[in-house]
């Protein structure tokens, strides 16, 4: 045999025995028992059916639904372009809250990234500005601080009822409650009070809410276009307003630590350094695009349910008319005041739990685990929603019922209400939000009663629920 045959056999042999040797020499792979679940449509998933189920008025269905058809403690589904677990049940929410930095990160869409942050802080941004954000809780959201803010959001409630309500016959609820919270936060934020400078911040905020959860595509006349010349305007009129701050600081003109604002140019690190006039921005984007939707909605919702339940509403009112009783006639609400609407905040709390502000929040998956018997591999994403336990009967019988004695004593059982999150991931404005929403209802009980133009008025949902017509509502005046 001459020598090219023998390369040639020993070259037949080795293409004949290389799939038997990789097969004995290779790793065998891990089997990994991913959630149950689909991924839906190629790139965008199941985003539109999540997307309807909210246009819908009924966010829920889209969880109920897949927990009854996959699992009842975690499934899979693709939104966004990204892979989702989706954690569900009080043990779900316990996991993510308990885990954050351990098992799982906070994330934000990049779409979302682009359209609030500087373009050089995409793709980074997230977990570091949540973390300064509930740094600044202690300091600027303690019930200290709180105690100073009640008699401004109560003052500035009077004068909007008596402004934009008291000259109409009717109101639309949900436009006018976005004003209000939107001032409020301006004045407490930043300490601006005018109505034109509140105004030019109010309009690109508007954009910017209408296209957090849109479409990413940056043409012009898309929501998400729109957005994201709203997020520039932002960040263009927020560093002028920085900028003016830091040199009136400087100069010792205003009073120090007011508002937000002051208070994180004159914090300090361990090291002696401050904040970055970009990184105080991105902090104040995020505490008004929570007062500009979750909050205006948290209060249009508990006016809604004071509205269709006149039983309620009478118990609401009487319990605020003893408060207003044990106060002098121009006397401005206080923090004793505020713990003393015990019933108040239970009947907001169950307009949450039926008509939740917030839906949910995104994290990403830092490191394998396991979790009720599946992998929850590295780099996928998380949610945690409130849908999976709010009109869960196991934890809330007659889910559907209308019933705000769910939250008296103890309450709903562990992790089964969170609407504000728990954990490492409570919302740092917990308690401004329910300081401003018992405020408020306080001053509007005590003025009005009111009565739905459509009883059948239906929400839908974008972040937060939005009334189909803005709940139009029926003012009648009381004579106090």
């Amino acid at each position: 045999m001459d020598i090219f045959h023998l390369y040639l056999l020993q070259l037949l042999i080795l293409c004949i025995s290389l799939p038997f040797i990789f097969r004995i020499y290779r790793r065998k792979p891990i089997s990994l028992k991913l959630t149950p679940g689909r991924k839906g449509w190629p790139i965008i998933g199941e985003t539109l059916e999540y997307a309807m189920a909210n246009k819908n008025g009924t966010p829920e269905k889209f969880i109920t639904d897949r927990m009854r058809k996959y699992s009842t403690q975690v499934f899979r589904t693709s939104l966004l372009g990204e892979n989702f677990a989706v954690f569900c049940g009080a043990s779900g929410n316990k996991l993510l809250f308990s885990s954050e930095n351990k098992l799982v990160t906070t994330w934000w869409p990049r779409s979302m990234e682009k359209m609030v942050l500087f373009p050089n802080y995409v793709g980074y941004s997230a977990k570091v500005e949540t973390a300064k954000i509930h740094a600044l809780r202690p300091e600027f959201l303690n019930p200290e601080a709180l105690q100073r803010y009640i008699p401004i959001m109560d003052s500035m409630s009077k004068q909007h009822l008596e402004t934009d309500w008291s000259p109409c016959k009717q109101v639309k609820v949900f436009p006018l409650l976005k004003k209000y919270t939107f001032a409020v936060a301006c004045r407490l934020f930043l300490n601006i009070k005018g109505h034109d400078q509140v105004s030019r911040l109010a309009y690109p905020f508007s954009l910017v809410s209408a296209g957090l959860i849109s479409i990413p595509i940056n043409l012009p006349g898309t929501a998400f276009s729109r957005a994201m010349k709203g997020g520039k305007l932002i960040r263009e009129e927020l560093l002028g307003i920085i900028r003016k701050r830091k040199m009136e600081l400087s100069e010792n003109i205003g009073s120090a630590q007011v508002d937000l604002l002051s208070h994180m140019l004159l914090r300090r690190d361990e090291n002696g350094r401050g904040m970055e006039e970009k990184e105080i921005a991105h902090i104040i984007i995020a505490f008004f695009i929570a007062s500009y939707d979750a909050l205006g909605a948290a209060i249009t919702v508990v006016l809604n349910f004071l509205s269709e339940f006149p039983q309620v509403y009478s118990n609401v009112l009487k319990e605020q008319k003893e408060i207003a009783k044990s106060k002098g006639k121009d006397e401005l609400l206080n923090w004793e005041n505020i713990q003393k609407m015990k019933y108040s905040w239970n009947v907001a709390c169950e307009a949450m739990r039926l008509a939740p502000p917030a839906q949910g929040v995104f994290g990403e998956v830092i490191a394998d685990f396991s979790y009720a018997g599946f992998t929850i591999p590295k780099g996928w994403k998380t949610y945690w929603t409130v849908n999976s336990t709010n009109k869960n009967p196991e934890y809330f019988p007659d889910p559907e019922k209308f019933d705000p004695s769910r939250f008296e004593g103890k309450g709903p059982p562990p992790y089964t209400f969170v609407p504000f999150g728990g954990g490492p991931r409570l919302c740092p404005g917990k308690e401004y939000a329910r300081v401003e929403i018992l405020t408020f209802m306080h001053n509007v009980v005590t003025k009005f009663k009111l009565e739905k133009v459509n009883p059948n008025e239906k929400f839908i949902y974008n972040l937060s629920p939005i009334p189909e017509n803005g709940l139009l509502v029926h003012l009648h005046p009381l004579n106090n």
